[in-house]
């Protein structure tokens, strides 16, 4: 498994019924793309759950490198580029996954938690994996949690998808959940992935 997310941050008068709209139109075109786990349609808004800026900040959890590679050098990312610019795309190798009770609802997610961390210099890598799969959420409205580490800058991830909001005391950025796409989430292997 591979996360992968870009974040385009847009003027704080940016009109965001453009990005819902562009969500709207182009979403349901990786609902079937092959490789992929799943695709959250990420959007934070300047003044609602805190958020200081526009952004839309889509979040990939990659089944195979090969559906990655095939999206980031295809057209669909192109016009994207073409739109926004290029972006940077952060990428970390999947750790774990965690499924929640929400996952087997009709329903998608509505919010996204995510999390970082940079790991201390004398921080045992293994050991902080260990301890964020640990403490990935079990609650009733968790759709999808994953732990995710990046090993150039030794960062871990942690990001969590909400069925009815993100709860109280959810830590991290949060982000609102426009769309999901998730045609090969099931075959993404639950637990440990090390």
């Amino acid at each position: 498994m591979h996360a992968m997310q870009y974040e385009i941050t847009l003027p704080a008068d940016h009109d965001m019924r453009t990005v819902h709209r562009r969500i709207a139109t182009k979403g349901p075109l990786l609902d079937g793309w092959p490789g992929l786990g799943l695709k959250a349609y990420l959007v934070r808004e300047r003044g609602l759950d805190g958020s200081p800026v526009n952004q839309y900040a889509p979040f990939y959890l990659w089944r195979t490198t090969e559906g990655l590679n095939s999206f980031l050098l295809g057209p669909g990312f192109r016009t994207l580029c073409a739109d926004f610019g290029r972006p940077a795309v952060r990428h970390w190798i999947g750790a774990g996954l965690r499924r929640g009770p929400a996952a087997a609802g009709p329903a998608g997610p509505v919010a996204a938690t995510r999390l970082t961390e940079r790991l201390p210099e004398d921080a045992d890598p293994a050991e902080a994996v260990e301890r964020a799969l640990a403490e990935l959420p079990d609650h009733p409205d968790l759709h999808t949690a994953a732990v995710a580490l990046d090993p150039a800058r030794w960062e871990l991830l942690r990001i969590a998808l909400w069925h009815a909001g993100a709860p109280a005391g959810a830590s991290g950025t949060r982000y609102r959940v426009h769309h999901l796409s998730s045609p090969e989430l099931d075959r993404l292997p639950v637990g440990r992935h090390w």
